[in-house]
């Protein structure tokens, strides 16, 4: 039986037509969305094994449970990776920024939305997203994937266990600091527009089957430095004073120190990806991305909190190397 088939049919249980439906989006990973039109608007998540659906309706009944906004399931076949779900619309905080409008009232609502989720207790079963997990993600894109794009060669020995020492060194604040469930990719691509709601309801919260264990400023990092547009200085600052507002429980300077390092560690990480997507998925168009994503990093490691990585990275790759590799075209 073809895809194709498998979704026709778990349409048809559900009152559609293939003809209903049309291509929405398609992410980093081999997931694609599918709008459905009828009287009966609706989103299909196509996630063929190995795909997973399983932590996303998990995940989804946790976060409505707690008052957020996410997409309510009308239908799912686990086994086939198809996921019926409610249409929340186009108003992705992405196209909103993107074309120019005020990013505050936008940041409000995500810093809000995100100030619910990390206080509720997580569900169980998350994975753990803490200093070993960390390091070793930024090891893996850094140099399985733009190392040898950069060089040609495989990175020696000695530039692994000196970078893996300085992520571990510098990601200190992390496991000393509060724990959490984190989304892990809490950005504006993930994230809707829903100006008609109130309060944290206002931010829609989509694709969020990654979620873990991990600090909070995790998930803030991910959301002020976007590595795919710029958000302004300034707007940046008053979401991070909007969020520790609502957290007086945190200590200040150890959070501020914490997101210094997941900012370095993520930027790090993404801009190396940006090259596994290029090369093993045939989607070069995330290297558009790279310049930026650099640019984020450098920035990051200009923070005392960063400086073992900073040193790290000036011994083995100074800041003139640093981009994407020769010869990769977005």
């Amino acid at each position: 039986m073809t895809r194709d088939d498998r979704i026709a049919i778990f349409l048809a249980r559900n009152g559609y037509a293939p003809g209903d439906a049309e291509p929405l989006a398609q992410d980093a990973s081999f997931r694609r969305y599918l709008r459905i039109r009828g009287p009966r608007p609706a989103v299909l998540m196509d996630a063929p094994p190995p795909e997973d659906v399983r932590p996303f309706l998990r995940i989804a009944a946790h976060l409505l449970g707690i008052g957020l906004s996410v997409p309510r399931i009308t239908d799912a076949d686990e086994i086939n990776g198809l996921v019926l779900e409610e249409d929340l619309g186009d108003d992705l905080l992405s196209v909103t920024l993107d074309r120019g409008d005020d990013p505050d009232p936008l940041l409000d609502a995500a810093v809000d939305a995100l100030t619910v989720l990390q206080r509720a207790a997580p569900p169980a079963g998350l994975p753990a997203w803490g200093v070993a997990a960390m390091a070793a993600t930024a090891i893996g894109t850094l140099f399985d994937w733009w190392w040898p794009a950069r060089f040609g060669d495989p990175a020696p020995q000695a530039a692994r266990d000196e970078l893996a020492v300085a992520l571990a060194d510098m990601l200190e604040p992390v496991a000393a600091g509060p724990v959490c469930m984190v989304h892990r990719d809490y950005f504006a691509g993930n994230l809707l527009w829903l100006p008609h709601r109130s309060g944290p309801l206002r931010a829609g919260i989509i694709d969020f089957q990654g979620a873990a264990l991990g600090h909070p400023a995790y998930d803030l990092v991910s959301l002020l430095q976007d590595a795919r547009r710029d958000i302004p200085p300034l707007s940046q600052q008053r979401a991070l004073d909007r969020y520790l507002a609502a957290r007086p429980e945190l200590n200040a300077n150890a959070f501020r120190a914490a997101f210094a390092a997941c900012a370095a560690q993520r930027h790090l990480r993404v801009a190396c990806q940006w090259v596994r997507l290029a090369l093993r998925d045939a989607r070069p168009q995330y290297l558009a991305y790279g310049p930026r994503t650099w640019r984020l990093l450098d920035d990051s490691l200009r923070h005392p909190a960063a400086a073992p990585l900073a040193r790290a990275l000036n011994h083995w790759i100074p800041a003139a190397l640093r981009g994407n590799p020769p010869g990769l075209d977005p």
